[in-house]
């Protein structure tokens, strides 16, 4: 998932929608027989192939008209998606397979952005993936072992960034429950880090870049070290909207995946549309890891992530995720 906007500051169910019209919900059938669907975004720069295939028409070959809705953070999207505000949002799979635990009946429908193959992947994971937990100049810790009972600042307990670094740890021979997390949005962890505040920061481009530029060293890249390859990103639509509107849905899942087929063989490209939508530098865009946007979701993709949040004691059992992927 490339979090080029503090996402993991998620934690909040208020919903927020932006350009998203009240009325008959999050899909609409025309006379002509185009049908419209809501769909929810954060606002990230793996967002191109959404827009690319509105642009190139990929979506309107498939019958469908699309509405982009800016939304708060994810559990907003997901709640709007339950609701049927939206007929379809983006969420990571962490908060889709936290949700589902609580309840919340939902349908994944196509992926949105991810990881390449993990035997594809160069050496460099830095290059792939635009979150790092980054450790002061300096500083003696040379493993993630070395960070129990130390500090380490992310933006939301519990979210994203604090699930993949425990990972990370533990993965090291280390103790995730002995650290002391500390919530700094990602300006004030780079300033902590600075004056030595935290032992660690998580952070996402491009405050990765202004980290190292400071001299601070990363020690990991949790986001690709935690989900391996695949899936991360994901449209996921509420239950009732995959049954009353699969026709629909089908036909996204369609156009979306010639669309993320195209910005992967179409990088540059893809990498503009990206630094337009979020309104940041194309330099910006191209300085964090490179975008990968997969063409299924494997069952794998939220199984392994489902397994894990079980064993950091995210989840306290595993949640049955049968039947979730819209095939």
């Amino acid at each position: 998932m490339k979090l080029r906007v503090p996402i993991a500051v998620a934690g909040l169910l208020a919903l927020s929608l932006t350009g998203c019209s009240s009325g008959a919900g999050g899909s609409a059938q025309d006379a002509g027989g185009m049908t419209t669907l809501k769909v929810g975004t954060i606002g990230l720069s793996s967002d191109a192939a959404l827009q690319i295939g509105i642009d190139k028409g990929f979506f309107k070959d498939e019958k469908l008209s699309i509405q982009v809705s800016t939304v708060a953070n994810p559990p907003a999207g997901i709640a709007a998606a339950q609701s049927g505000q939206l007929a379809l949002t983006y969420a990571p799979s962490i908060p889709v397979i936290n949700a589902i635990s609580q309840g919340v009946p939902l349908k994944v429908v196509a992926a949105a952005d991810g990881y390449e193959p993990s035997g594809e992947q160069p050496k460099d994971l830095a290059k792939v993936d635009d979150t790092g937990l980054f450790v002061p100049k300096g500083s003696s810790i040379t493993s993630a072992k070395d960070l129990d009972g130390k500090t380490i600042a992310v933006p939301a307990r519990k979210a994203q960034l604090e699930v993949t670094i425990s990972q990370v740890i533990k993965d090291a021979g280390g103790d995730p429950s002995s650290v002391k997390w500390m919530v700094l949005d990602f300006a004030s962890a780079v300033q902590a880090l600075k004056t030595g505040r935290v032992d660690a920061a998580a952070l996402v481009s491009p405050f990765t870049a202004e980290a190292a530029t400071d001299g601070a060293t990363l020690l990991s890249s949790p986001g690709v070290a935690f989900f391996k390859e695949g899936a991360v990103g994901l449209y996921v639509a509420g239950a009732s909207t995959a049954q009353s509107q699969t026709p629909a849905l089908e036909a996204f899942q369609r156009g979306i995946y010639k669309a993320n087929a195209y910005c992967n063989a179409h990088l540059a490209e893809c990498q503009q549309v990206g630094a337009d939508l979020t309104k940041q530098p194309l330099s910006v865009i191209q300085s964090g890891g490179v975008t990968y946007w997969p063409t299924t979701v494997a069952s794998e993709d939220l199984s392994r992530v489902n397994t894990q949040l079980v064993q950091l004691g995210f989840l306290t059992k595993p949640v049955n995720l049968d039947n979730v992927i819209l095939k």
